[in-house]
Order: C-alpha cells, then structure tokens, then sequence
C-alpha cells in the first residue's frame, strides 16, 4: 500500500498492533478503498504469515455456492456435486479467510458461519462428520453491520464475532497528497507495460485529477489512468486524455450539472455558476457540489467565462 497522508499512517499503525492477535477483524471502508489489501497485510505481520490466505466476496455467489465455496461439500451433496471439494475454510486451516461483502450473506449461511467461530468446526454440505479448524477471520463491509441487524438481514451474535476489532479504511478523497502520489504510481506501472510512456502529465489534468471526488476511490483512479494510457498519445498525459467525468463533460444521454442548457447555452451557463458562487459566498468547494462538478472544472469553467 502506498501512501503520503497521515490518516493512513495512523492506519498502519494500527494494523501493526492488531495484526499481533489473534482476534477477529472488520474493515469498513467504501467500495476501492483497498480492503483486501488491508487484510492482506493483518494475514502477513501476523503470527498466520506463514499459512495460507483465502478471500471470497460474498456478493458474488449465490446462496448454494457461496456456502460450497465456504464449507465444501461431499460428492451427492446437490446437482452436480460429482466428487468431494474442500470449501475455503478446510483450505484456510492455520492461516487467514477475508470475506468481502459480508453483510451481503444469506442469514442461513450466517448461522454456519456463526458456528465455525465459536466451536471452530462445521460440516460439508451434505456432509454428517464436523470438520475442526482454526482459522482467523478477516472481513469487510461498505455499509454499517449495525443498520443490517436493525433491518433483520444480519445476525446481531455473528456481528459482535466478525467485528471484535472494527477498522476503518479513509476515502481516497480524505487522503491528502495520494491522488498524485497514486498517480504517478499507476503510470509507472502501465509505463512498464511498453504500449506508451508518459514522462510528464499536463497542468491541467493534474488539476481535473486533484479536483474529482473519486466516488469509486484507488480503484476508479487506476480505471481513468489505464483509460488514459489507451486513448491518448505521446509522453504527456493531457486533459483530452481523461473520461468525460473528470473533464465535466456529461456522458451521452446524461444530466448536465443545474442550469446548463443542452445545446450548449455560454451565457447561461456562466449566469448559473455567477448565481452559485454568490448564494455560497464565494466558495469553490460548495460552488462545485451544487453545480454537480468537480473544483477543477468549476475553475476551468470560471476561467472560460472570465469569472475571476
């Protein structure tokens, strides 16, 4: 994981003195946060290093299959069970599972799940001999535990298991000087892959870069940097280069920000963003949320219009 703000720096801390445990772990965080790295690295500074490491998104699979892919299952056990598989958690034995997307788990599933952490042992589907394990539990989620026990869609017993150490992982928006740093990483990494080098990026999609919210986190930002490398051309990474979000260009057959008209209208446009910087005094930030863009377009729209 690579970083430069400070708020991750006290996450590696923590990681560091959590990882020496044995206690189980869960990873909030939005979705491109990173969250399998995070446990990836609780598995490798641990006492586990030397086990294996088994990750499973639990939003992927239906209900039959994820808990195949969980506890196995012997040959009979369902349509097309035509020899005994070992589930996730008999390949796991001495080592770390992270499940991703837990709160996406049937609640059968989760009663299984539930049984493995508190007696260490489960039995195959279609199985009748328990199987004991020792495992350490990892998970993640983007969304609050507590909300779906609320709702009645999670176990409030197996909540207190998986969440013994609750870790929260920052948004990318929140961490100050990665944008770039990331950046310049995924460029020389798609750099290494000989189809184009950029030794430089333009001014300005540095600033569209800087400016975007990054709904979709370290993993949206790569997606738009790999688009980058395809589309464009030469050493220099350009503004042309980046999607229509990051540029402030509505994709087709979408909205365009409040008060901007179709076909293009200047004037009315920039009537809009004068009308906006005025009801929030002035500030870029605010301006740019009510209009629906991101500051750098904000900034290179004022410019346009010669708003100051």
């Amino acid at each position: 994981m690579v970083t430069a703000a400070a708020c991750m720096f006290e996450l590696f801390d923590l990681l560091t003195r959590v990882a020496r445990t044995e206690s189980n772990v869960l990873i909030r965080g939005e979705t491109g946060t990173g969250k399998e790295l995070v446990a990836r690295a609780l598995h490798e500074l641990g006492p586990r290093a030397s086990g294996p490491f088994m990750a499973l998104n639990c939003a992927t699979l239906t209900p039959e299959l994820l808990a195949s892919e969980l506890f196995g299952h012997v040959r009979g056990a369902f349509t097309g069970a035509i020899r005994d598989r070992q589930g996730l958690f008999a390949r796991a034995d001495g080592g770390t599972i992270f499940l991703d997307e837990i709160a996406e788990m049937p609640l059968d599933i989760q009663a299984r799940l539930l049984r493995v952490l508190q007696d260490h042992t489960f039995v195959p589907l279609g199985g009748i001999d328990p199987i004991t394990v020792d495992v350490r539990l990892v998970s993640a989620t983007n969304t609050s535990l507590r909300e779906q026990v609320a709702e009645r869609r999670f176990r409030e017993d197996l909540m207190y298991r998986v969440r013994v150490v609750s870790v929260h992982l920052p948004p990318l928006r929140r961490r100050e000087g990665d944008v770039e740093l990331l950046t310049w990483r995924f460029v020389e990494q798609f750099n290494a892959r000989g189809a184009r080098t950029v030794e430089s990026i333009e001014p300005e999609a540095l600033q569209a870069l800087l400016g975007y919210a990054w709904p979709g986190n370290v993993r949206e930002l790569r997606n738009n940097i790999e688009h980058a490398f395809a589309v464009g051309e030469g050493p220099t990474l350009g503004f042309e280069d980046l999607t229509l979000e990051l540029r402030g260009v509505p994709p087709p057959g979408g909205s365009l920000a409040p008060g901007a008209r179709p076909n293009g209208d200047v004037a009315e446009e920039a009537d809009r963003i004068r009308e906006v910087l005025v009801e929030v005094g002035g500030r870029k930030g605010d301006a740019a949320r009510r209009l629906g863009m991101s500051r750098s377009t904000l900034w290179r729209k004022m410019r346009e219009h010669r708003l100051g």
